[in-house]
């Protein structure tokens, strides 16, 4: 029997050999070549095979790691299309001006980072001169995702070519002046250059890659041909570490979005000190985005290098290269060339010969300057084979020097993002490096001057006659109004207006049916753009799949299982309906992406994004903030929502708190509709609002949040009241009162007035019921659609009030006349209704379901909250009993008759 330990793993191939004896003799040639050249020989030449097979389509599983080498050889670069001498005086004064616009700033305590641009700054110089296509030419341009720590190498640009003057630079992070800048890129602080929100590290990657498959979204369903757009999205090494930045990149590469270019700023440092101290970032970025599929650039080494890899004849420096550390190599850079001599090359004896015939300069040059990312040529490179390359997206890992050209305090020092200013003698220093004209008078009582060669100088022109080739300024936000879009015939929002009858329906099918009808509107059907993490049978959206169909960009190779089916799952290339499989973040990254195409594009969009409630605010509130923060449009809907609505789920389903942490955002609007009429209101004023007339002093630029409910019901008929929608959106309106739901209280009865939302209203209007027949006591019932929106208009009116206006909040007016005590109820944590306590003159009491959600039939989950229809009556009973208008007993009875 055969030793299984001598079983070689060919043996195992579950592929016959056809030709064993040809196979010998190729692990014969390898051997020989192993025992006469050496394994690293024998190793080259393994790779250069694998990558010949690759070339020629042979399907083999890739390499995941290269050699610590640039991936275009200097022989093969391009020649820069352009006055490179121009260029490095350009990129001088934007390295100056970045300094000294952060330099300056601290002295106002408001700090500022200089070390990441100055890595990078030849990563965006290069790209401005010849790659990013601005929005005055064809298309849509480029889209740009800026890191956000380089954001004053963006500033001292725009600065330059005269988009920004001193003054600006001089409110560097001070805004409230008006006339300032935000320390990030920031839509919303300044719209008319940031178009993307960045600092969220992250995010921006994982926006990135959405963005460049909504582009494709967009031309393959005949809204716009943006196929000339190209994402590039600007990252640090440390960054990588977000598990978001890395989340979709199976995404980018299974959908071709060669429309994509990562470029990551290898630096080898995070905030604290090296990425990755005792191994090497960019080869595990290598392996990485390899192993996803990406086509992966390394522009590692300057020019300097060059020297040294035509005398490795040996391949012991790339050895050597490949070993280092990258704690190491931030080491050599603030080390003599004695010490690089011992420590590098002495560690092998080839090396050891190879120093001998490098000067210490040559040594120092190529470790202490001499790096891929800082070269415009070796970027060129690397940007034009991004853009060449088809089938995949794009990393460029450009390895760069963390503090580079402001002076050894600085460079790979672990201390330097924190580092926010240069002395004046550092800045002569850096001056001389970068052969600037400015004299030292300039430095008046200390201070550092800014530097321009003035508005018609060489440089100047050079820069805006390059942009002006490319399309405009860059970055760039447009802002241009755009049409408003035709509002939808108003049958589509009054069918709900009858109620259903008899027929049970949830608001979440509501919902479902309201957005059926809009995407068949012909003038604005088509701009709806259905979200839905893989949860669209659970809401009930399947029938959507065969009618809109759902977006593949291969369109559907396969005949689905249920394709005799009425609703069978449909995709398409031209589908409308983005369902992203169980990734909320995903979901949310198509959502901004679409929210935002107004801007981006020109072609308003309009995105509903229906999740699990729990889901969504909890697992991705940083997304909408970044939503918020790019000034996206759009709705997002919390289904099967609320604590006690969602049977046997328990408490990581089980939604208490969404519309608190909604609240935090000033770009939300956070409703909780009652009825199937109110969802349709508040959907129609939304549309309003944000893609038709907005009102004078509205802000289009908001989003919604509707949260609803998966339990079924009767709905009912909308009341006849003037102004009730407007009340419906402002948040609250009297929904009955205990006589005109034919409850006939005696003319002296102690009244209260019950505030319920959502499915909490149900259990109130019970609750009425039984307050009427079994206690005498006559309530009104009230529908809050929105806490949260109540709160923020009595905000504003006490804002108002400071500046000696007389204004009354919306909630006390409603409420003004309101007999007896108010006692408001929700499915949520009693902190959200309780939004409104202090601007209400009745007595205020609230109910909700603080705490930990848990498994168990809805009525058994309401009961252990407190909040079912009975707990209401005990409640209203003892808020009565307090102010003398019942009994004391009473309460007491009431828990004992309802067992509480």
């Amino acid at each position: 029997m055969t030793d299984p330990k001598a079983i070689q793993p060919s043996e195992l191939d579950q592929l016959p050999d056809r030709d064993p004896e040809e196979t010998a003799e190729w692990q014969a040639s390898l051997d020989a070549v192993t025992k006469a050249a050496g394994p690293h020989r024998a190793a080259y030449l393994m790779r250069r095979t694998l990558e010949r097979a690759e070339g020629n389509g042979i399907a083999l599983p890739k390499l995941l790691e290269t050699d610590y080498v640039n991936t275009i050889p200097t022989a093969a670069e391009p020649a820069v299309d352009g006055d490179e001498a121009m260029e490095h005086r350009i990129a001088a004064w934007n390295r100056w001006n970045a300094a000294a616009m952060v330099t300056r700033g601290s002295k106002h305590g408001v700090g500022g980072h200089i070390a990441t641009f100055a890595s990078a700054a030849w990563l965006y110089e290069t790209g401005f001169n010849h790659f990013f296509r601005g929005k005055e030419g064809d298309g849509s341009g480029d889209q740009l995702y800026i890191q956000g720590h380089a954001s004053p190498g963006i500033y001292a640009r725009a600065f330059l070519d005269g988009r920004l003057n001193e003054g600006h630079l001089d409110n560097f992070r001070r805004e409230s002046g008006g006339n300032g800048l935000p320390s990030y890129p920031h839509p919303r602080r300044l719209p008319w250059l940031w178009e993307f929100p960045t600092v969220s590290m992250g995010l921006g990657p994982l926006s990135a890659i959405y963005q460049a498959r909504f582009n494709r979204y967009l031309t393959n369903r005949s809204i716009k041909d943006v196929s000339a757009s190209h994402v590039w999205a600007f990252l640090g090494d440390g960054e990588m570490d977000e598990p978001e930045s890395t989340a979709a990149l199976a995404l980018a590469s299974r959908e071709g979005l060669d429309n994509l270019t990562f470029v990551i700023n290898c630096n080898l440092q995070r905030l604290d000190g090296p990425v990755r101290a005792n191994f090497k970032i960019v080869q595990e970025l290598e392996a990485q985005f390899r192993g996803a599929g990406w086509n992966v650039v390394k522009t590692l080494w300057g020019t300097a290098w060059d020297e040294l890899f035509q005398l490795d004849t040996t391949g012991a420096l790339v050895r050597r290269l490949r070993e280092v550390p990258d704690a190491q190599v931030q080491t050599y850079q603030t080390r003599d060339a004695a010490y690089i001599r011992a420590d590098f090359f002495g560690k092998d004896p080839a090396l050891a010969e190879m120093a001998k015939l490098l000067s210490d300069d040559k040594i120092l040059d190529c470790f202490h300057r001499s790096r891929g990312g800082h070269e415009s040529r070796k970027v060129y490179a690397a940007y034009k084979a991004a853009l060449a390359h088809k089938g995949a997206p794009t990393v460029i890992l450009a390895q760069t020097v963390k503090g580079f050209t402001l002076g050894e305090g600085f460079a790979s020092k672990n201390a330097n993002h924190q580092m926010k200013k240069l002395t004046v003698d550092e800045f002569k220093q850096m001056r001389d490096l970068l052969e600037l004209p400015i004299s030292d008078a300039q430095f008046v009582d200390g201070v550092v001057p800014y530097g321009h060669p003035g508005a018609d100088s060489p440089e100047v022109r050079y820069l805006q006659e390059r942009r002006a080739a490319l399309g405009g300024p860059a970055p760039a936000r447009r802002t241009q109004a755009l049409a408003p879009l035709p509002a939808p015939a108003d049958k589509t929002f009054t069918s709900f207006d009858k109620g259903s009858g008899s027929q049970n329906v949830a608001t979440t099918m509501a919902f479902v049916r309201l957005v059926k009808d809009l995407v068949r509107d012909k003038e604005t059907g088509r701009r709806w753009v259905p979200i839905v993490p893989d949860e669209a049978r659970t809401f009930g959206m399947e029938s959507l799949f065969p009618s809109l169909g759902i977006y593949s960009p291969k369109g559907q190779t396969y005949e689905p299982v249920d394709r005799d089916q009425l609703m069978y799952y449909k995709e398409a290339k031209d589908g409308q309906i983005l369902n992203e499989g169980i990734t909320e973040a995903g979901s949310m990254a198509d959502f901004i992406a679409a929210s935002t195409s107004y801007s981006t594009h020109g072609e308003p969009m309009i995105p509903f994004y229906i999740f699990y409630s729990m889901f969504g605010w909890q697992r991705t509130a940083d997304q909408m903030w970044q939503l918020g923060d790019q000034l996206g449009r759009g709705f997002l809907v919390g289904a099967t929502a609320g604590r006690t609505t969602l049977t046997g789920e328990g408490l990581q389903h089980a939604d208490g708190h969404s519309p608190v942490i909604a609240a935090t955002n000033p770009a939300v609007l956070s409703y909780d509709p009652a009825f199937a009429y109110e969802v349709a209101v508040i959907v129609r004023d939304g549309l309003r609002r944000m893609y038709g007339e907005a009102a004078p002093g509205e802000d289009p630029n908001v989003f919604y949040y509707l949260t609803v409910y998966n339990e079924p019901i009767p709905q009912p008929a909308k009341p006849s009241a003037p102004e009730l929608d407007e009340a419906i959106v402002k948040g609250l309106y009297r929904f009955n009162t205990a006589e005109s739901a034919g409850l006939s209280p005696a003319a002296n009865a102690p009244r209260i007035q019950l505030l319920g939302s959502g499915t909490a209203i149900h259990w109130t209007l019970e609750a009425q019921r039984l307050l009427a027949e079994e206690w005498g006591v006559a309530a009104d019932v009230w529908s809050a659609t929105s806490w949260t929106e109540l709160r923020r208009d009595a905000l504003d009116a006490d804002a108002a009030l400071l500046r000696g206006e007389e204004r009354v909040p919306y909630v006390r007016q409603a409420l003004q006349g309101a007999e007896g005590p108010v006692l408001a109820v929700s499915d949520y944590m009693r902190q959200v209704p309780d939004q409104i306590a202090q601007w209400v003159e009745q007595d205020y009491s609230s109910l909700g379901a603080d705490g930990f959600g848990l498994s168990d039939t809805r009525d058994a989950a309401r009961r252990y909250f407190g909040v079912d229809a009975e707990s209401i009556v005990v409640a209203a009973l003892a808020q009565l009993a307090r102010r003398g208008e019942v009994r004391a007993a009473a309460v007491k009875e009431a828990r004992e008759r309802y067992g509480l």
